[in-house]
């Protein structure tokens, strides 16, 4: 049985943890400020503090060095109703074990927890980093929300921040890749070095390899000196390949070796040159499907991919458009401090589909801002919505309908003379289906189940009973 302290003055927050924590066969105290806390801490030394961020006087980032100077193994949960990347950059540099955000699940809380007190300390910061103030820089809030798939977000970029693992940064167009990755690099141990973003579609195809690693004089027609590439620019820093899934396979080669080996080859030259450079790559391809395809290479995507960050498209996350559009309308031109956006037209940005994520949102209030001339922006200011394009995933394979179509054909020629083949088909296509689309659920909401309930649009009761009768209840 172990011991762990609540801080926090939400009484609400501290009886349903403390029962919780009960439930777990634990024992727990409930404090509603930090100075109170640490006081609670020297006398009886917790195995684990649940700690709020906002409190009375002392708040729960600054007490921590003073619970890790009582305690220097003690894991801390972070708890917060303000989650962003500034709060999850702050966390980890202060080496917590885990962060939570109000209002959060009793079961997700129950496994943060158990985790925390698996181990003697899991500080999930570099052990030499020490917090930082203003470490977040402005550019970093451009990525915003509340929404609980934008705090997984936060909660990857801070841990890719502290790491020096290759991250590869998947998401559709518009939905704020390299705005990530820059976030990744600001709030890293490379901060102070050269952060070098690389659109690669935007590179000559036939001059590629030389813009990355550099070239040799002579080493092509037109060398007329030695030249570095963008690797040897950015040493001790960072670069990001942008839409890595248009790198050629013969460059794809060159940068594993980079990935593998820490060095490259400039065109032209047969000495290696060391390369100690960060390497994040985005996307908004389907790299599994390319590696099926023979379109890019297995090896360097399964080492691209070490820690991967998906960002959200705004239609996963349409509770966070009200917070966007008050962050965009407060940087336009066009738009006056505190311009309002009449709930009519809140409903119809709501309701759109947002192919182009939050660039094509920028672009909307762009339009509303200018055509309101700086008054409140009503529906009729808003741009006509752009069309929607599903012919484009026509030549991607085949779909949903036509696979299932195929499944059911097998089933039936399975036992083509039986006369009751028929009857089990649509629970024998649930067994198939139903796990597959629950798991995928549970993963992308980091197996919160509140959450992930609310993704399937079913309750929580529903989703317990479909676990355990598919044997995933644990």
């Amino acid at each position: 049985m172990s011991h762990i302290l609540i801080v926090d003055d939400e009484q609400a927050i501290c009886w349903s943890l403390q029962k919780l924590l009960q439930a777990e066969g634990h024992s727990a105290d409930t404090v509603s400020s930090a100075e109170t806390g640490l006081t609670a801490a020297a006398a009886k030394k917790p195995d684990a503090i649940v700690l709020d961020v906002r409190l009375p006087g002392m708040s729960g980032l600054e007490a921590i060095p003073h619970f890790k100077k009582l305690i220097p193994s003690i894991p801390i949960i972070l708890i917060t109703a303000f989650g962003d990347l500034s709060t999850a950059i702050d966390a980890y540099q202060h080496q917590v074990a885990e962060y939570l955000t109000k209002p959060f699940d009793l079961d997700r809380a129950a496994e943060v927890i158990r985790n925390a007190l698996s181990t003697t300390e899991r500080p999930l910061a570099n052990e030499s980093s020490q917090p930082t103030e203003g470490t977040t820089a402005e550019y970093d809030h451009c990525l915003i929300g509340r929404s609980a798939v934008m705090q997984e977000v936060f909660k990857k970029i801070a841990l890719a921040a502290q790491s020096e693992v290759p991250v590869l940064i998947t998401g559709e167009s518009g939905t704020g890749k390299e705005l990530a990755a820059a976030a990744i690099h600001r709030n890293g141990p490379r901060r102070d070095k050269p952060y070098i973003p690389v659109a690669l579609p935007a590179l000559n195809a036939t001059l590629i390899e030389s813009e990355l690693f550099g070239h040799v004089k002579g080493a092509f027609t037109g060398a007329g000196e030695n030249r570095a590439g963008l690797f040897a620019l950015a040493s001790q820093g960072t670069v990001l390949l942008d839409e890595i899934g248009d790198l050629p396979m013969p460059q794809q080669v060159k940068l594993l070796r980079v990935l593998e080996q820490g060095h490259y080859t400039p065109v032209g030259d047969i000495r290696p040159r060391r390369c100690d450079v960060r390497i994040l790559a985005a996307t908004h391809q389907d790299l599994p499907s390319k590696v099926i395809q023979g379109e890019f290479r297995q090896d360097l995507f399964f080492r691209l991919a070490v820690f991967e960050i998906r960002l959200p498209p705004l239609r996963e996350r349409i509770e966070d458009i009200p917070l966007l559009c008050e962050h965009l309308l407060g940087r336009l031109r066009y738009s006056q401090a505190g311009t309002a956006i009449e709930k009519e037209a809140m409903d119809e940005l709501k309701s759109r589909s947002w192919e182009g994520n939050v660039r094509e949102l920028r672009n909307a209030l762009e339009h509303a801002a200018l055509m309101a001339r700086g008054g409140i922006i009503s529906k009729h200011h808003l741009p006509t919505p752009q069309s929607s394009t599903p012919a484009r995933f026509a030549s991607q394979g085949p779909t949903l309908e036509s696979l299932v179509r195929q499944w059911i054909r097998e089933q039936i020629q399975q036992r083509p003379n039986d006369s009751e083949s028929h009857v089990g088909l649509f629970d024998r296509f649930l067994e198939v289906v139903e796990p597959i689309l629950i798991r995928e659920c549970l993963e992308a909401t980091d197996n919160n189940r509140a959450n992930a309930a609310t993704l399937l649009g079913m309750h929580r009761a529903t989703l317990r009973e479909k676990l355990k009768r598919y044997g995933e209840e644990k």
